[in-house]
């Protein structure tokens, strides 16, 4: 028996097909599209999930030393007027060190985080800010469904067929 459904594309293609409904049901929370794809990211999704889940606590606080730009009133970067070796004068970035708490990922957290990567896409919000879907998975989903047996975050609906084609179409949500 095939352990995957070929969904008549090549491999590339397919794989990224399958990373980007992914990607969207996490994201997303829901995503429709025919019923045989929606069946393969069924199982990539609720593996991912679980993953998550293993993994949620599996991290400690560390304080770690930054330097970055010191900021003004209107978060603008500082700056002062400096003297080269030659003679000639220029503007330069005030740096100020700054000790903040941060989440460090314990070995097999990382190796997580890092699967989490290799499944689904790099996204960005309509903002043009990144979306860290690792993060939302440990952080909103995992926890969401902690209690939960092992399996199962995920629903199939039937849609009916769709137009044109009449094509099975179905709706992949979480729980």
């Amino acid at each position: 028996m095939a352990t995957n459904r070929k969904l008549g594309r090549t491999t590339d293609i397919r794989m990224a097909m399958l990373k980007s409904l992914t990607t969207d049901c996490i994201v997303y929370g829901k995503v429709e599209t025919t019923l045989a794809r929606a069946k393969e990211v069924k199982s990539i999704v609720d593996s991912l999930i679980s993953l998550a889940i293993k993994e949620k606590d599996n991290f400690e606080e560390v304080e770690v030393k930054i330097n970055k730009a010191k900021l003004d009133s209107k978060g603008n970067k500082q700056t002062e007027l400096v003297k080269s070796k030659n003679g000639k004068e220029y503007l330069k970035v005030v740096k100020e060190e700054v000790t903040e708490k941060r989440q460090k990922d314990m070995p097999s957290r990382l190796n997580a985080r890092r699967k989490i990567m290799r499944k689904v896409n790099k996204i960005k919000d309509s903002d043009g800010k990144n979306i860290d879907v690792p993060a939302m998975l440990f952080n909103e989903i995992a926890t969401k469904y902690a209690g939960k047996n092992v399996g199962g975050y995920t629903r199939i609906v039937k849609a009916g067929p769709r137009r044109g084609d009449g094509a099975e179409v179905a709706i992949l949500q979480l729980i």
